[in-house]
């Protein structure tokens, strides 16, 4: 089973993700910050990570930069998932490291496309 790390300071956007997530057969697991998103990271060793942008403390742009940073980590996929869309804001997040770049609010097929994508570009 595919293990997903999902990062979001918002209860509401989390949970739709998980629930999305685990109705189409993946593992999940939830962080608040992007500092909890480094660490568990490390521990869990997800097969793709889901990030918000804006988050108390680090953000989701200098998180996905620092996991790609990671030599524990580097290479593990990250799709932005956040609802800056400014083309400005894409570009960055792809800069940073991102695979993906998902803007919200965002439909069920959407997010298990881009999820479905990652994998197999990984090789998963």
């Amino acid at each position: 089973m595919k293990h997903i790390l999902v990062v979001d300071d918002s209860p509401t956007e989390s949970h739709l993700m998980k629930t999305y997530l685990e109705k189409h057969g993946y593992q999940v697991s939830v962080v608040t910050d992007g500092s909890q998103a480094v660490q568990n990271a490390r521990q869990l060793k997800p097969d793709l990570i889901l990030m918000d942008v804006v988050m108390p403390g680090i953000n989701g742009f200098q998180a996905t930069r620092a996991l790609n940073k990671d030599p524990d980590v580097k290479g593990t996929p990250v799709i932005i998932v956040s609802s800056k869309s400014q083309e400005s804001d894409i570009v960055w997040g792809l800069r940073q490291g991102a695979t993906d770049y998902v803007v919200k609010p965002f439909t069920e097929s959407t997010l298990i496309n881009k999820v479905t994508n990652a994998l197999l570009q990984k090789g998963l």
